[in-house]
């Protein structure tokens, strides 16, 4: 179940960012990049996902991410969250779906 919700999460994302699935876990720096995999931990973390999860998932898709990198996107998230209203707006309708 919990994958489903990672996988509803991750392609919801891409979709509203303009990026694959691919480019979403790519080990790159790239700011919008970036923004949405810390979306995606927010997400995850929302949900009450625990750490382990989201860095299995991720690994999954070739993707290694730490439990201080996932921390450390949740953070970034929710300060993106109240510094942007577009990126809260979509935050909102990514989860108003989820269900």
């Amino acid at each position: 179940m919990k994958r489903d919700i990672f996988e509803y999460y991750a392609h919801s994302i891409a979709k509203q960012f303009h990026i694959s699935i691919d480019q979403l876990f790519t080990k790159t720096k790239t700011s919008h990049i970036v923004d949405a995999r810390q979306l995606l931990y927010l997400l995850c973390i929302k949900r009450n996902f625990k750490k382990s999860y989201i860095q299995a998932f991720c690994q999954e898709h070739g993707y290694n991410a730490s439990h201080s990198t996932i921390t450390y996107g949740f953070e970034q998230a929710k300060k993106l969250i109240k510094l942007d209203p577009d990126f809260a707006s979509m935050v909102k309708k990514i989860q108003e779906n989820d269900n």
